[in-house]
């Protein structure tokens, strides 16, 4: 078990967290990957095994404490030690201001904030006693500046990227590399070609991100040595407005 290298990868969907899990595990690391819905990630779990590689499946809801309190443990105490981290829930639903209601404000608070809060801290513990490790947050344009009708969503990845500048601040001294990771524009899902079939036109010309493409810039994170380690990266289309 001492020798096996871990990246946990929390919301592990089929495009780029399942990307980002399959990416680690070519490098010899076992991929844990969690979701809310363990029968989701098993697709997941058996394309990584069919390599070759290890892979295990997590049920897990991030936003709550005790949940991932229980997760980081089982990893550490039963696979290995968790050496990058890649935090990668969303939550992006628009909504105007006027109509928003506390409940759901709240809700999206939680998912795409709150709980890499929880996930990061409980890592970090870990890595902290080690002296090593990665910790990478998923934002968006949105933890920039908040577009009209993402009041929530923008306040919750405005909230993510202070807390990995913050991890970044005190950790990196720990020989703990923490980035950010602005992804935007449209991702290569059956959700965007099925909803937004003018938009997934443009995939011949280059125009949406490729899962792959991103995992690659996340292998690209963990890999870099620490004397010029990148705080925040910006992946985009070429023809992406920003």
């Amino acid at each position: 078990m001492h020798n096996k290298k871990v990246v946990l990868v929390v919301g592990a969907g089929d495009a780029t967290g399942g990307a980002i899990a399959k990416r680690f595990a070519q490098e010899g690391f076992v991929a844990c990957v969690t979701r809310r819905s363990a029968d989701k990630l098993q697709p997941l779990v058996e394309a990584i095994q069919a390599t070759g590689a290890e892979a295990h499946g997590f049920a897990c809801d991030a936003r709550k404490e005790e949940d991932v309190v229980a997760l980081v443990e089982q990893i550490e105490s039963q696979i290995g030690p968790i050496e990058a981290f890649v935090f990668n829930i969303g939550a992006n639903v628009p909504c105007s201001i006027l109509e928003e209601t506390a409940r759901k404000y709240f809700k999206i608070w939680e998912m795409a904030c709150f709980s890499g809060f929880l996930n990061g801290r409980e890592v970090a513990k870990r890595m902290a006693k080690r002296q090593r490790g990665t910790i990478l947050f998923t934002g968006a344009t949105a933890g920039l500046r908040g577009a009209a009708g993402f009041a929530a969503f923008a306040g919750a990845k405005h909230g993510i990227r202070a807390l990995a500048q913050s991890m970044a601040r005190e950790l990196g001294p720990m020989n703990i590399h923490v980035a950010h990771v602005v992804v935007d524009g449209a991702i290569d899902t059956d959700f965007i070609r099925d909803n937004f079939p003018d938009k997934y036109a443009t995939k011949d010309q280059d125009g949406i991100l490729d899962p792959e493409h991103i995992a690659e810039n996340y292998w690209y994170l963990h890999s870099q040595p620490r004397d010029a380690w990148t705080f925040e990266l910006d992946l985009r289309p070429w023809n992406e407005r920003w």
